[in-house]
């Protein structure tokens, strides 16, 4: 493939994280380091809603950067100390009414965040990709893994149920009343000497 083709191809691989061999995927510890910017485009989510979620492959290099920012994410909110977690959702670039949505979240008694993680029943989690379109090549599945931006969704769900069902499209990932499950959205990125991801926690009403 010519580096021509390969740019070409760029703009749909760019928010893809897979679950296969080639794995891919959807607060900066420091909070003197800006966020990086979202990866995943806000308007296509609506233009192509077949996207589906995917675990993310184990084996995959982004699987322990995940991991490790989903525990300290958990950890956080469980705290419901707003100054624990308002660093880890963006810290000065969050907004007024984004922090008040996010403590509504971890206060109202209808948020699926108390019983998935706030409660005295066993959490379980699943870190999920999407899944990339057949037509991408081995070069660009390898091209995504080892990329310096990724992103991924953390989801979860109180109880040992292994079968309960998780989102199916980042469109469920809504964190509606309702919901079995509570999600949240992080952007990672290892570009420059130091790391740093930021956490996204979105909320859509019932229509």
């Amino acid at each position: 493939m010519t580096d021509a083709a390969f740019a070409a191809r760029l703009p749909d691989m760019r928010a893809l994280l897979i679950s296969s061999a080639f794995v891919a995927a959807f607060a900066s510890s420091a909070p003197a380091v800006a966020a990086p910017t979202s990866l995943l485009p806000t308007e296509p989510e609506a233009a192509q809603p077949s996207s589906r979620l995917v675990p993310l492959a184990a084996d995959s290099a982004w699987m322990p950067r995940f991991a490790a920012a989903a525990d300290k994410l958990a950890e956080a909110l469980r705290s419901r100390d707003e100054a624990q977690w308002a660093p880890l959702l963006g810290g000065q670039w969050l907004s007024a009414a984004d922090r008040a949505r996010v403590r509504n979240l971890l206060g109202d008694r209808n948020s699926p965040f108390l019983p998935a993680l706030l409660s005295e029943d066993v959490t379980r989690r699943v870190i999920l990709g999407w899944n990339a379109p057949a037509s991408l090549s081995a070069e660009e599945r390898a091209a995504i893994e080892a990329g310096p931006e990724a992103e991924a969704l953390v989801c979860w769900s109180a109880g040992s149920n292994d079968t309960a069902r998780w989102p199916e499209t980042a469109v469920e990932a809504d964190n509606r009343a309702g919901r079995s499950y509570a999600c949240a959205r992080i952007a990672y990125s290892i570009r420059g000497e130091t790391p740093s991801w930021r956490a996204f926690i979105e909320q859509r009403e019932p229509a």
